[in-house]
């Protein structure tokens, strides 16, 4: 996520990391350098302007002149900055109304907004354990209807249905009336998209909103369309009084010039972001934690929280367990390791939150491991017998030939895989000695603010 902007703002800012003495003149030639790395990362000019202006102020006083460790200074004033920019903190869903509490979504087709649906009504079921409803106003898409159907039956809330030709008005009532019947928590409504700004559609939306008076109107936007995301965002807010924004496809913006210029422009808070297809892939959005991996320090806290949400904590101990007897890490082991990164949201995205990482790949002798990898080796450990799982020693030539032609991978691929599973090894044996993952995570903890580490972290293996 936002990988380009990292890379090149991590870049800057590690040359800057225990500067001695900065000048006048070089403080120019490093904003200059964040300019222009703003301006490629498709940040709108008006942001850029305002944002370069306020670190200049502050870097050329005393704050950073008079500093006895000015590049330090330097970067805490375009971490500061960079939050404030994005919004300070996180904003939660105001849901504080007499149930039902009413969600109209707003966007551009294409945007994501009907997955989106989706993805926020089973996150209110599941972490804010409320009863969730969905309805589809779309009237001009009977696909949209029936996507919307679907996924309420996958993840198992209530769909009140519409019919394509009704009036978006009226279905947006009888949902209402539907919610209040069934005692639902919350009642999302889906709209109709739009490929452009459209007069006739916004003031269909404008008479939704006007006949059901929602608590919250988000705004759905694809984050990949750059400037574009932030001058549509400033449209719909002059048409509607926003309350939040959710940028989809986070996971595939490498420039982040969208969460960087729709907050600003339409001064209303990011809540989500979108990180991925399936309906879990929606994460809060939290400032602070963006621009810690924007500039290449990794976002601990977020890691923590993916690991208690994702990790099946009673496997965990049970690996623990094990280790602790003195048992060898094997091949089932190592897949149910890569099948809990998976859950964690893949390689790339918890890299992505490791300190000094920037999202990088890791290496591996010589060639870097990746998602697809990842799915490779899973592919050919499914493709082992138990046996052979349990006693890796087993699996000499033929049986390599074999279980790389029943994975439909070769015996390179085998090869490999039973390299990094050797390093693997290795590790557990080093971290399963004197207390080695313990004092690892003792370090990471240092890290974090006092209290950081969720409660039921205990049942992990370390």
């Amino acid at each position: 996520m936002f990988q380009s902007l990292s890379d090149k703002l991590s870049k800057t800012i590690k040359n800057l990391r225990g500067q001695g003495r900065l000048t006048e003149a070089n403080i120019q030639e490093i904003l200059k350098e964040v300019r222009k790395t703003l301006l490629e990362a498709d940040v709108a000019l008006p942001v850029v302007q305002q944002f370069m202006e306020k670190v200049s102020q502050r870097a050329i006083g005393n704050e950073v002149m008079q500093s006895l460790t000015p590049g330090e200074a330097f970067i805490r004033i375009v971490r500061d900055e960079l939050i404030e920019l994005m919004g300070k903190e996180n904003h939660a869903l105001d849901l504080q109304t007499q149930p039902p509490a009413v969600i109209l979504m707003a966007g551009l087709q294409g945007s994501g907004k009907t997955t989106t649906v989706a993805k926020l009504a089973r996150r209110l079921k599941e972490v804010d354990k409320k009863k969730v409803m969905v309805t589809s106003a779309d009237v001009y898409r009977p696909a949209a209807i029936e996507q919307l159907n679907t996924l309420a039956k996958e993840i198992n809330v209530e769909f009140f249905p519409s019919t394509p030709g009704s009036d978006p008005v009226a279905i947006a009532k009888d949902a209402l009336k539907a919610a209040k019947r069934g005692v639902v928590d919350v009642l999302i409504i889906d709209t109709a998209g739009r490929l452009h700004i459209d007069a006739p559609m916004m003031e269909e939306i404008k008479s939704i909103h006007k006949a059901i008076s929602p608590i919250e109107t988000l705004f759905v936007v694809d984050s990949m369309t750059g400037q574009d995301a932030a001058n549509t965002a400033k449209a719909f807010h002059d048409a509607l009084p926003l309350t939040g924004v959710i940028l989809t496809k986070a996971d595939g913006d490498a420039r982040g010039g969208a969460a960087l210029s729709v907050r600003e422009i339409t001064q209303k808070p990011i809540k989500f972001l979108g990180i991925g297809e399936k309906t879990d892939a929606l994460d809060p959005f939290f400032p602070e934690r963006i621009v810690s991996q924007l500039l290449g320090e990794g976002d601990l806290q977020s890691l923590l929280d993916i690991a208690e949400q994702k990790i099946d904590k009673e496997k965990a101990k049970q690996q623990a367990q094990k280790f602790k007897k003195g048992k060898t890490f094997d091949l089932q082991d190592f897949l149910e390791q890569l099948q809990q990164m998976k859950q964690m949201g893949g390689l790339n995205s918890l890299l992505a939150k490791m300190p000094g990482m920037n999202g990088g790949p890791l290496p591996a002798q010589g060639s870097p491991l990746n998602d697809k990898t990842f799915s490779r080796f899973e592919a050919i450990i499914y493709s082992m017998t138990p046996q052979e799982r349990h006693f890796p020693a087993l699996i000499k030539g033929s049986r390599r030939l074999r279980i790389a032609n029943g994975s439909g991978t070769t015996i390179q691929d085998v090869n490999k895989l039973l390299k990094q599973f050797e390093q693997m090894q290795k590790m557990m044996r080093k971290f399963t000695k004197a207390g080695g993952l313990q004092k690892m995570m003792r370090q990471l903890q240092g890290k974090l603010p006092p209290g950081s580490f969720p409660g039921g972290m205990g049942g992990l293996p370390f």
